[in-house]
């Protein structure tokens, strides 16, 4: 499913500054103002886990600022600078799904609120939150030629799992997506 090119755009290296997020350990767990609302959460003692979080609060672009925080927690983790094409595609598929998760939020939900994503080794888990009530769902049947439509499709297609979370009494939901980590 994956596109493969050969030099990938996740291949460049960390950006240089801005909201691409900070390194591990760079930004204290509850300090969402600095680094333009990134904050690195340091990785708990249990199985290695690792969680970066991103808050779109006033930020406009938040889709290329989605991928890009996307991208460096993915050098941070050891998944980029890809050795393999295995890697590459996985690499992608990550940043392709948090496009798709951001830009569904701001088509159908009044843009993103946070994009969370953690990663445990074996998978990385992908959150965005907003405050819609819709209910995302890949349109049937799939219309391959057509334009539009194809967020949830392309999700469904790449991720292990993919869901919503509600949470009773409040407003919004969570969009969540699972992939599993290369071989």
């Amino acid at each position: 499913m994956s596109t493969t090119r050969p030099c990938s755009p996740g291949d460049r290296g960390p950006e240089p500054s801005g909201a691409s997020g900070a390194s591990e350990g760079d930004v204290p767990a509850d300090d969402a103002s600095a680094a333009g609302g990134a904050t690195a959460v340091p990785a708990t003692p249990s199985g290695g886990r690792q969680v970066r979080r991103l808050s779109f609060d006033g930020a406009s672009g938040v889709v290329p600022l989605a991928r890009d925080f996307a991208r460096q927690a993915l050098y941070a983790w050891g998944w980029l600078p890809a050795a393999t094409a295995d890697r590459r595609a996985a690499a992608e598929d990550v940043l392709l799904v948090v496009s798709e998760l951001v830009t569904n939020a701001c088509l159908h939900a009044e843009g993103p609120e946070r994009l969370e994503i953690t990663c445990d080794n074996k998978v990385i888990h992908i959150e965005v939150s907003d405050r819609g009530s819709g209910q995302p769902a890949p349109r049937t049947p799939h219309r391959a030629g057509r334009p539009g439509g194809h967020g949830m499709f392309i999700v469904q297609r790449l991720c292990l799992d993919w869901g919503v979370i509600r949470v009773p009494g409040t407003a919004g939901k969570k969009v969540w997506a699972e992939l599993g980590a290369p071989a």
